[in-house]
């Protein structure tokens, strides 16, 4: 963890300005090649800078609706001990009240997209509950709506050697405010439309892709969404490697019939008894894109290439 945390204070803290009330257009398109067909990644204002659509070869791969169903990094918290489930959640795209508006909660501090093609932004980010609502009976545990966590990510199309690929690089800045006991942090989840509806894992001892039995919730195996023809395709890897006594990576996969959308994540958890020390904790993630066979052999290289380190 602390290699990326390096890595991204040399190349995003160091240049981000002190915390600004001022408005940042969050408008931006990040484009490239994967496989030699056009890749387009666009953000918007309207999500804080938060990843709107994704298009492969002319396919849409996200389903953006609300100020929930994006590309996008979120926390779930404890506050004194009490955890439940988007009580204490803070979100990059937005809150829950925003809905289907044209603005955003959270507040985008920085874009920067480079010539060299690399897009960073770094948002505070809304608690998704207003205070006084409720998730599944129980009531929200912030008392206001914008928070105190930031996050900085960096977004880079392809890798060397390897061109179906986002580097993905996520930071998150946990304030002192209300102290945590225990973090779940979404890395990072995609909210895919409905035809991307084959739920697949990869197995590392075979470097296949295999089918996930139909549940929602997490595994221990990077997770794979693909269309039924295998023609287009999305997954998710971290090297990512727990400290010891923490718990493992999970890989999840969820389906979502009412409103006929999937989604993965990719998701990691820090429990301290004594307390989460306040500070920077930064994850590196790939996404894999192109068609199934495609994410099939970049996750097989990714595996083979951090498993040796």
């Amino acid at each position: 963890m602390r290699t990326w945390l390096l890595f991204l204070a040399a190349t995003v803290g160091a240049q981000t300005p002190a915390p600004s009330s001022a408005f940042v257009s969050g408008d931006a398109e990040l484009t490239g090649l994967i496989g030699g067909k056009p890749l387009v990644i666009r953000t918007t204002s309207r999500l804080a800078g938060a990843i709107d659509s994704v298009k492969w070869d002319g396919i849409e791969f996200i389903d953006s609706h609300d100020h929930g169903r994006q590309l996008q990094s979120a926390i779930n918290a404890d506050i004194g001990g009490v955890y439940h489930v988007e009580c204490y959640n803070p979100t990059e795209a937005g809150s829950v009240v925003d809905a289907l508006g044209p603005k955003s909660t959270s507040r985008l501090e920085q874009l920067t997209l480079t010539k060299d093609g690399l897009l960073a932004t770094r948002t505070r980010m809304a608690f998704w509950l207003a205070p006084g609502m409720k998730s599944g009976g129980h009531v929200a545990l912030n008392d206001r709506l914008l928070s105190d966590h930031v996050l900085t990510k960096q977004v880079r199309i392809g890798r060397p050697g390897m061109d179906h690929v986002l580097d993905y690089r996520v930071k998150f800045t946990v304030p002192a405010d209300r102290p945590h006991t225990y973090l779940q942090v979404e890395g990072l989840t995609g909210y895919m439309p409905w035809s991307f509806s084959e739920e697949l894992r990869f197995d590392a001892k075979t470097s296949t892709l295999l089918p996930l039995s139909r549940q929602n919730g997490e595994q221990p195996d990077p997770v794979v969404l693909s269309t039924l023809s295998g023609s287009h395709a999305m997954g998710v890897f971290s090297p990512y490697r727990p400290p010891a006594g923490q718990p493992a990576v999970g890989y999840g996969r969820f389906r979502f019939e009412h409103d006929k959308v999937m989604k993965w994540n990719c998701v990691f958890r820090l429990r301290s008894p004594g307390g989460i020390v306040p500070g920077d904790y930064a994850y590196q993630l790939y996404v894999v894109i192109g068609t199934r066979e495609d994410c099939r052999r970049t996750l097989a290289a990714l595996t083979q290439e951090f498993a040796a380190r």
